[in-house]
This record gives structure tokens, sequence and C-alpha cells, in this order.
């Protein structure tokens, strides 16, 4: 099982298909999707929200948008 990371991030902007360019706080970007829980909770992001991402080894490119935070 490939390891995950959460890193902290901001929304730049909403790309096709549900998906979010994010940048994090280590400077990179990724392009990231919301998890399950967060679709059925009917959590809203909009550009400029900070979000945990979790980054799999594997595709560090890409990531699931875990939680907003406050």
């Amino acid at each position: 099982m490939p390891h995950v990371a959460n890193v902290q991030g901001v929304i730049e902007r909403t790309l096709p298909q549900g998906l979010y360019r994010v940048k994090c706080d280590d400077g990179s970007v990724r392009t990231a999707a919301l998890t399950g829980i967060p679709k059925q909770t009917i959590v809203r992001v909009i550009p400029g929200d900070r979000v945990i991402l979790e980054v799999s080894e594997l595709d560090p490119t890409r990531g699931r948008i875990k939680s907003r935070i406050p």
C-alpha cells in the first residue's frame, strides 16, 4: 500500500469535471478532486479556500481534497 501524505494548500481555480488546481504550502501546484466523503456532505470549495490534500507517493502531481480549513 502506498504512503499517503497530508499537505495544506489554497485552491487557485476550478477545472472541468470536478477538478481543482491547488497551490500547496511547499510551492508545488497539484490537480485535486474531492474525496467521496465531502461529496456526500455537499462541501463547497471555491478559489481562495484553504484545504487539506491527500497526496500519494505514486503520483505526486495529483491529490484528493480531504477537507476545507475554516
